[in-house]
């Protein structure tokens, strides 16, 4: 079979498949946002991970590292450009401010029209700033790497990955309240795929950096955890 199996990938492929789980979930029925939430979560944690975990194996071949580099920017895009936009969207239809059918009614109020549409379009820009972000590392990195060697001190753009704990933060403040946060989670994700795409110096994070943000993640998952449990 074509492709690459060992144990280099696996991390890589299991973000992909969680955040594919992570989009039927928001999507089914009406939506469940918080569900999705967790599956973000766990696509931060494989992909803090996963190359470090690749590097490990030293007699890695070019093409092991060319193959590694696409899946892992394609597995990106998924969790992290198109996941949140679908918990998004999940929110959007379990808010009360969402319309099924947008028609403009008797008193002409076309609020309920534009509302869902303003929100789908930063969907739809978010996830295209993703995956101009996606491209732009993968060049520049192939550049770097080919000029400078070693691993890159610092990102140009905020990296798509930070995704996975931008969200659930949200996510944590709106589970936490009884005040419908929605607008706030989409003014957040229109910044967030600005910064994506602006050319704000952020330094490469060390292990030390990658443990404590994960970290963090798990905390997010456990409070998220404890309080839907409550709310049985």
């Amino acid at each position: 079979m074509i492709g690459v199996y060992d144990y280099t990938v696996v991390l890589t492929y299991m973000s992909m498949l969680s955040g594919v789980l992570g989009i039927l979930v928001c999507l089914h029925s009406n939506g469940h946002p918080y569900m999705g939430v967790f599956f973000l979560l766990f696509c931060g944690l494989c992909d803090a991970f996963d190359g470090k975990v690749a590097r490990h194996k030293k007699d890695r071949t070019e093409f092991e590292k060319s193959f590694g580099i696409q899946i892992d920017s394609f597995s990106d895009l998924v969790a992290f450009g198109v996941l949140p936009g679908c918990i998004g969207f999940a929110m959007l239809r379990t808010s009360d401010r969402y319309v099924e059918t947008p028609i403009v009614d008797m008193d002409g109020d076309k609020r309920l029209v534009l509302y869902p549409i303003l929100l789908v379009t930063i969907i739809l820009l978010y996830a295209l700033a993703a995956l101009i972000r996606l491209a732009y590392y993968n060049v520049t990195e192939e550049e770097r790497s080919k000029s400078e060697g070693g691993v890159r001190k610092y990102y140009l753009g905020l990296p798509v990955t930070n995704a996975a704990l931008i969200f659930p933060t949200v996510m944590l403040i709106q589970f936490s309240t009884k005040i419908d946060i929605t607008p706030v989670y989409f003014a957040v994700m229109a910044v967030t795929a600005f910064l994506f795409l602006s050319r704000i110096k952020v330094p490469k994070f060390g292990l030390r950096g990658i443990l404590i943000m994960t970290g963090i993640g798990v905390v997010e998952g456990i409070v998220m955890i404890i309080q839907l449990v409550s709310r049985l």
